[in-house]
């Protein structure tokens, strides 16, 4: 009872100093917009003399409701940069809101020259109708072709007249193509020898080190799995260009081409024995040094040295 009496008394008391319900709300309500008002001003204020954040913030979120900016109200050269970002298939959505831009010749050149560096078709005049987007399609149709049977992916090439029926047009379009099955392409090379020459006479060893020489060898023209003839080949064709492109060098350390097909082989054997985990005792520099100058005798010894050194830190030569 007294509790009750107490809270009836409070309430006129609030009453009798302005603080009733409804009315204090209002005030509340107001000193809070008003509030947030002098807030609102105060940033306003801070970013005179650059953007204005609150209509930058304003704007970006009416953007972002628009959805992506049009391609086309921008200025052609940074539609294409932007558009030039994009692979074959992504180029083929964009062109489905973007027809004009995303089928821009250029655009599709510069994927066809950057997949396929060379073909004999980019230095003719092109045929009545010719186009890069459909001669993508045609280099990457020929490709899965040749990637399941390489001879029929070169007579498609041929066909459609991407290449000539030239050894040398064969071995510059696989020396600048990266989407060529390294299996099928070893036994292609395998089996047209003719290619072969003409592929290996591309690379140039000048001024690089033996080892790192036959790594990039290696990377283009993949070694077998297992010791034969055409290893023995690929390591014979090797050395005779490495000793073209260094002659200098060869005449410095007194090196033929016999020479570097040894240490060639030694590189292999080595690789094969300091990166192999069933080999548990490696083979030392000083048995290296030694056994290569058994086969090789007018080698230095530092030179030798320098090899063993280079495989341990980089490792296999043909990995």
């Amino acid at each position: 009872m007294g509790q009750g009496l107490w809270r009836v008394a409070r309430n006129q008391q609030l009453q009798q100093q302005g603080y009733s319900g409804p009315a204090y709300l209002t005030r509340e309500h107001g000193r809070r917009v008003a509030a947030n008002s002098v807030s609102n001003t105060s940033h306003r204020k801070q970013a005179q003399g650059g953007i204005d954040i609150y209509h930058l913030l304003k704007t970006r979120k009416s953007k972002e409701q628009e959805g992506f900016i049009n391609l086309e109200m921008l200025p052609p050269e940074l539609s294409f940069t932007i558009l030039s970002y994009l692979n074959a298939t992504d180029l083929c959505l964009a062109s489905c809101v973007w027809q004009d831009l995303a089928n821009d010749e250029l655009l599709w050149q510069g994927l066809c020259k950057s997949t396929w560096g060379h073909c004999s078709i980019y230095n003719k005049n092109p045929p009545l109708g010719f186009s890069f987007r459909k001669l993508y399609m045609q280099l990457d149709e020929g490709s899965l072709t040749f990637n399941a049977n390489p001879d029929e992916g070169v007579n498609y090439f041929m066909s459609k007249g991407i290449l000539d029926d030239s050894p040398k047009e064969i071995a510059k379009f696989i020396f600048c193509t990266r989407t060529l099955n390294w299996k099928k392409l070893r036994i292609y090379l395998d089996e047209r020898r003719d290619v072969l020459d003409d592929l290996v006479t591309l690379h140039n060893f000048r001024n690089q080190f033996l080892p790192n020489a036959l790594r990039e060898f290696f990377r283009h023209i993949h070694a077998p799995e297992e010791r034969g003839e055409y290893l023995e080949t690929l390591i014979t064709k090797f050395s005779h260009r490495f000793c073209a492109c260094n002659p200098d060098l060869m005449r410095e350390l007194g090196l033929s081409p016999d020479a570097v097909y040894v240490l060639c082989y030694s590189l292999i054997l080595l690789s094969i024995d300091l990166t192999s985990p069933h080999v548990k005792n490696k083979m030392s520099k000083r048995e290296f040094i030694r056994n290569t100058r058994r086969a090789a005798q007018n080698i230095s010894e530092d030179f030798v040295g320098h090899l063993y050194d280079n495989i341990y830190l980089i490792g296999h030569v043909a990995a």
